[in-house]
């Protein structure tokens, strides 16, 4: 066999290994690489390197490094898990770079960080003052995390006592302008109301890039030709004004009637009214 051909024939094979032992080792091999897996990986790719491009080299033995390499991060792995002291020698801790809004120099140098990578770190997080940070840590996969001051924290719901409605994931009924019926299904909604929903919007279901219903079970759309524009579901809000209109309806009934009994019960029901309004206003509003 030609050696051309025999580097051919091993680079797929060494592909297809590594694919698969890649695919064993889990995601986290490659989301988040500590020292040893770093390692690892370096002499896994070494070694299908050099059995591929080496002729003179015994496939099978190849092979067998590859695997042999591969177990140890298994091995290293599940002794992690039992013991916090390995782990650490293993994995590698964070080390904190700001506490109490203080720099610690001393860790700066520990890990070799000067103070203008410091700042690079920070505004990656879009911060740029150090005067703004409560406290950072360098984790050990080389990720710098930060938590800002209490005063230069997003203002959240939660902050002003607000309430906002639980949302779900959107399920998407309509890709590429075909219908999906799984997910349609799911929602427990039918295709006849799916059409009534395009309707609505003047769109057909071929015109149809994407189409998602969320939450609320409002359908909205992207369509294949970006010049078009949709109007925005107007089921809630519309929802809501109706109910001001009958709540200011009920208030006007009271004004203009001389029944003390007519005035009462519309003055009555204008306040339940306006209580339910006031509960769901977050949800119709939003």
């Amino acid at each position: 066999m030609p050696d051309w051909l025999v580097v051919i024939v091993r680079s797929i094979i060494f592909l297809v290994a590594l694919f698969l032992i890649t695919k064993m080792l889990g995601k986290k091999q490659i989301a988040q690489l500590s020292f040893f897996e770093y390692v690892t990986g370096i002499t896994i790719g070494n070694i299908g390197a050099e059995v591929v491009t080496g002729l003179e080299q015994s496939v099978g033995l190849g092979l067998l490094a590859l695997v042999a390499t591969a177990i140890l991060p298994f091995i290293v792995g599940f002794i992690s898990l039992k013991s916090k002291t390995f782990r650490n020698f293993v994995e590698g801790k964070g080390t904190v770079f700001i506490q109490d809004g203080k720099i610690l120099e001393e860790n700066l140098k520990k890990e070799r960080f000067s103070t203008d990578e410091l700042l690079e770190m920070l505004r990656k997080k879009s911060v740029f003052s150090t005067a703004d940070v409560e406290f950072a840590v360098l984790e050990h996969t080389g990720d710098l995390n930060v938590l800002l001051k209490k005063e230069n924290q997003p203002l959240t719901p939660k902050d002003i006592n607000m309430l906002v409605p639980n949302e779900k994931e959107p399920q998407t009924v309509i890709m590429d302008g075909k219908l999906l019926d799984e997910p349609l299904a799911t929602l427990g909604r039918s295709r006849a109301w799916l059409q009534t929903e395009l309707e609505k919007l003047g769109v057909t279901l071929e015109n149809v890039f994407l189409g998602q219903i969320d939450s609320y079970g409002e359908l909205t759309v992207d369509l294949f030709d970006d010049q078009l524009k949709v109007a925005s579901p107007q089921g809630r809000p519309l929802l809501y004004a109706t109910m001001k209109k009958c709540q200011a309806d009920l208030e006007l009934f009271a004004l203009g009637t001389d029944d003390p009994e007519a005035k009462q019960m519309y003055e009555k029901n204008s306040e339940k009214l306006q209580q339910a309004i006031d509960h769901v206003a977050y949800i119709l509003k939003s």
